[in-house]
């Protein structure tokens, strides 16, 4: 199950030393909600290996105006504590588990 990130929490997260994947999300988005099961499933497959977690948005804006997120679905990618890629929009499932897996 993907890991609840807040403006509470990410700096720990970021600071644990795993790879970190977030996803910025909103619930009336469509785009995040058709990623949702793959971002799901991912953070299933990688769980102890990568901390991927998922952003609201509309709950938490502190991370979003730091990281300048003007669009939803954004995927953050994270390495030592560095942001290391990004990308906007959806993506398929093969292509987002090739990023994690060059997270590793």
């Amino acid at each position: 199950m993907a890991t609840v990130i807040n403006d509470e929490n990410y700096k720990s997260l970021l600071e644990e030393g795993k790879p970190v994947v977030i996803d910025f999300w909103a619930p009336w988005c469509g785009p995040c909600r058709s990623i949702a099961p793959i971002i799901e499933e991912l953070a299933t497959a990688y769980e102890g290996r990568v901390i991927i977690g998922k952003y609201n948005v509309d709950d938490d804006t502190d991370l979003g105006v730091e990281y300048g997120i003007r669009n939803i679905p954004t995927l953050l990618f994270f390495k030592d504590g560095q942001m290391v890629d990004k990308h906007v929009g959806t993506i398929t499932r093969d292509a987002l588990a090739a990023k994690i897996d060059a997270l590793l």
